[in-house]
């Protein structure tokens, strides 16, 4: 449970802004845990697809940079929903109620990918044709699983990390800044550890293919997370209004200088 805690003044006299968080003992956080777990199960899993989008007339050349269509997953209209949620749980929430969401994101991936295995290993039915295009979807790569757990903890913590920091900063002012800055720093960390890991796995061999790789999915989800902004931001105000705790919280005039460790 989150607990804020008053400021005294900085030594130049004056109070920092007031951050309130609201109780994780709401019935808003749970679902937005779940929403969040979600999310990260189906895009582990429609990920495995191979997409090429925009190859009739996206194409540039710039010197090793060369483009031929955006080359994706089947998680990219997706997964950019994670870094969304994250940013309303941190900006709601706070660092510890995000830390615990990337947790329990993280056991529900490790055991969907071990379910996964076994199901893979356990006989096929002699009725059953499916084994083959099920081991295809659902096979378990170490080398991806490591990327894309990786990945997801490190891209999740910055960004929860960047908008907390931000906001003991600014208090309630500049919720723009810190959705545009904790997107960058998340997502690039994220794509960059994810391709750094997998790339040997899905053919990468040369530097040119692997920066076109990373940069290109970086631009992608980050512009995508640029254009639902407005939603994050409706959702992030809903939730401020709806939790009476966070309200609380700000008629205290409370900060909570404790939930960043």
């Amino acid at each position: 449970m989150n607990q804020p805690t008053k400021t005294g003044p900085t030594e130049s006299g004056s109070r920092r802004p007031r951050v309130a968080f609201a109780d994780t003992a709401s019935p808003y956080y749970p679902l937005l845990v779940a929403v969040f777990v979600g999310v990260m199960l189906i895009s582990n899993i429609t990920g495995t697809k191979g997409v090429t989008l925009f190859t009739d007339w996206l194409h540039l050349d710039l010197g090793p940079f060369h483009l031929n269509g955006l080359v994706t997953d089947g998680a990219f209209y997706l997964f950019p929903l994670a870094y969304v949620l994250g940013d309303v749980i941190s900006e709601v929430y706070g660092f510890r109620a995000m830390r615990r969401t990337i947790f329990a994101g993280f056991a529900v991936l490790l055991l969907a990918s071990l379910c996964f295995w076994i199901t893979i290993e356990l006989p096929a039915a002699d009725f059953y044709q499916g084994q083959e295009a099920f081991r295809t979807v659902a096979g378990v790569v170490p080398q991806f699983l490591l990327a894309g757990l990786a990945g997801y903890v490190v891209g999740e913590f910055l960004n929860s990390f960047v908008i907390v920091k931000m906001k003991e900063r600014a208090g309630e002012k500049q919720l723009w800044a810190r959705l545009i800055s904790s997107t960058v720093v998340g997502e690039f960390a994220d794509t960059l550890v994810f391709c750094s890991i997998a790339a040997s796995a899905l053919g990468i061999s040369t530097a040119s293919d692997f920066w076109n790789y990373t940069i290109v999915g970086f631009v992608w989800k980050t512009l995508v997370e640029l254009l639902v902004m407005p939603i994050t931001y409706a959702v992030v105000g809903w939730l401020k209004r709806a939790e009476p705790t966070y309200q609380e919280a700000l008629r205290a005039g409370n900060e909570s200088v404790t939930d960043v460790p």
